[in-house]
C-alpha cells in the first residue's frame, strides 16, 4: 500500500508536469585548468556539486545505466608525481601502489609521457581509480554496455583501451594521425575514432584491439556523433566549416553539410532528426534538419565550443572557449534558457538521463 508521503510526492510531480526521473538528470562539465568537474541539473542548470582533484580534465564520458564516468587529463607528469597523487577512497595502499607501478609490458609509443585517466562513480562523483595511460588524453568514450572505455592520444596517434571491470589498460591501438574524438554506434564492441591528421575515421574492434577499417571523412575530422538507428556518422570537418555524413554500413560519404566558419562541437536531437553545430569561428549555433538539409541559426558568442544534448530535457549545453561559461539552450527554438558560470574552461560535457 502506498504511503501518503509517496502519493503526495507523485501528485506534486504530476502537478509540476515533471517526470520522477527528472530529479536524477545531471550534466557534468569538465572545467579544464580548474582541475574540477561541475555537476548541474539537466532540467534547471542549477549547480548540484563540484568534483575537485581531476587534473587538467578535458575528456569526460559516461553512458546511460553505466555506473562510471571516465575523465582524461590533457597534461603529462613524471611518474614520481603521479604516484604521489591522493589515494582514492576505498582503494588499499597495495592496490594504489600496483596501479602506479611501471607496466610489465609498456603500451603505446616508446617516447610517450604519462597521463592519468580517472574513473569516477557517476552517482556520487567519488574518485574510484586513477589509471596511467601513455600520453595526454584529448577525449574519452564509454561503451553503451559499460565494458570498455577509450581515451584518445593525439600526440601518440592511437587510443588506450580500458577494461572497466578491472580498471586496467588492455590495449593501445594505433588508429591514425592525431586521433581526436571517439564515439560508439549500435555495437558496444566497436568504437569510431576521428583522425584529424589524415582525414579518416577508424573503426576499432575493442575485444581484439585492432582497427577493422578506415573511413574517409573530409579533410580533418574532429568531433563526431552517431545516429545508431540509421547507422550514420556525422563528423565535424572543423576548419572546413562543414559536417560530413558517412554511412557506417559501406563507409560511403553521403553528403556534406555546409555550416560556414570554423566549427567545433556537434550533437544529435533525441529523435535524431536534427543536428546541432557549434559555430566557433562565426559565433553562432546552427540546427540542421537532416531530412531536408535546411538550417536554422542564432548568434551565440563568444566562441561556442563543446556541445551536448541533454536527453529528455529539450535543452543543449554549449560551452564558450573564450569565457568561463556554459549556455543552456532550448533545442526547439535555439533561445537561451540560462547561463552557467564555470571555472576554467568547459570541455567534453556529459549529460546523463
Amino acid at each position: 500500500m502506498k504511503t501518503f508521503r509517496s502519493l503526495t510526492i507523485g501528485l506534486g510531480l504530476i502537478l509540476l508536469g515533471l517526470p520522477a526521473a527528472a530529479e536524477s538528470r545531471r550534466v557534468f562539465i569538465p572545467e579544464g585548468s580548474a582541475n574540477s568537474i561541475l555537476v548541474v541539473s539537466a532540467d534547471t542548470g542549477e549547480t548540484v556539486r563540484r568534483i575537485d582533484g581531476v587534473e587538467a580534465v578535458h575528456g569526460l564520458s559516461g553512458a546511460p545505466g553505466v555506473p562510471y564516468l571516465v575523465a582524461g587529463s590533457y597534461t603529462e607528469a613524471p611518474r614520481e608525481e603521479i604516484a604521489a597523487m591522493a589515494q582514492p577512497k576505498g582503494v588499499s595502499t597495495d592496490e594504489h601502489a600496483a596501479h602506479h607501478a611501471p607496466a610489465a609490458k609498456p603500451m603505446g609509443p616508446a617516447d610517450a609521457g604519462i597521463s592519468i585517466v580517472t574513473i569516477l562513480d557517476a552517482a556520487t562523483g567519488d574518485i574510484l581509480r586513477r589509471i596511467e595511460v601513455p600520453g595526454a588524453v584529448h577525449h574519452t568514450a564509454v561503451s553503451p554496455d559499460g565494458k570498455f572505455a577509450v581515451a584518445t592520444h593525439p600526440a601518440g596517434d592511437g587510443i588506450s583501451v580500458i577494461d572497466l571491470s578491472t580498471f586496467s589498460v588492455t590495449a593501445y591501438v594505433a588508429t591514425g594521425a592525431t586521433p581526436n574524438y571517439a564515439a560508439f554506434g549500435s555495437d558496444p564492441a566497436l568504437v569510431y575514432v576521428s583522425n584529424t591528421g589524415n582525414g579518416t575515421i577508424s573503426e576499432v574492434d575493442l575485444a581484439r584491439g585492432i582497427v577493422r577499417r578506415n573511413l574517409i571523412a573530409g579533410e580533418a575530422p574532429e568531433h563526431i556523433a552517431i545516429a545508431m538507428e540509421t547507422g550514420q556518422l556525422y563528423a565535424a570537418d572543423a576548419d572546413a566549416g562543414r559536417v560530413v555524413e558517412v554511412s557506417l554500413s559501406d563507409g560511403e560519404t553521403l553528403r556534406s553539410l555546409d555550416i560556414g566558419g570554423e566549427i567545433h562541437g556537434i550533437g544529435l536531437s533525441d529523435d535524431r532528426k536534427t543536428l546541432f553545430v557549434a559555430g566557433r569561428g562565426e559565433g553562432k549555433l546552427v540546427a540542421v534538419d537532416l531530412a531536408s538539409g535546411e538550417t536554422q541559426e542564432t548568434a551565440l558568442a563568444p566562441e561556442p565550443y563543446h556541445l551536448t544534448v541533454a536527453p529528455g530535457t529539450g535543452a543543449l549545453f554549449v560551452s564558450s572557449r573564450a569565457e568561463p561559461k556554459v549556455w543552456m539552450i532550448d533545442a526547439a527554438t535555439l533561445e537561451e534558457r540560462g547561463v552557467i558560470p564555470v571555472e576554467g574552461e568547459g570541455h567534453q560535457i556529459v549529460a546523463l538521463p
